[in-house]
């Protein structure tokens, strides 16, 4: 089954292609993205790695958590699932 990871205190130079270039010594990278400001494009400072299998994961999270990554410290560590969309609005009001 394959693994997300969340790359957090990214370098703001970063780029997805050097992420997955990056993490590919560990095992097979399935998908690496920088995520970014929609209006700016730049970094948000963090991202994703995925794994497709978990043993792969594991060992990026060993070799890269609290690595330095363009001089900077970075934290690795098994991504949250993403929450379902909902419709739901607090206030009542819909767009």
């Amino acid at each position: 089954m394959a693994k997300r990871l969340f790359i957090g205190s990214l370098p703001w130079s970063v780029t997805s292609d050097e992420l997955r270039s990056a993490f590919s010594s560990v095992g097979t990278v399935s998908d690496a993205v920088v995520m970014t400001d929609r209006q700016t494009g730049k970094s948000k400072g963090f991202g994703f790695v995925e794994f497709p299998n978990d043993d792969e994961a594991l060992a990026a999270i060993d070799k890269f958590n609290g690595c330095e990554l363009h001089g900077r410290k970075i934290v690795v560590n098994e991504a949250a699932p993403k929450a379902p969309k909902s419709l739901f609005c607090p206030l009542g009001v819909f767009f």
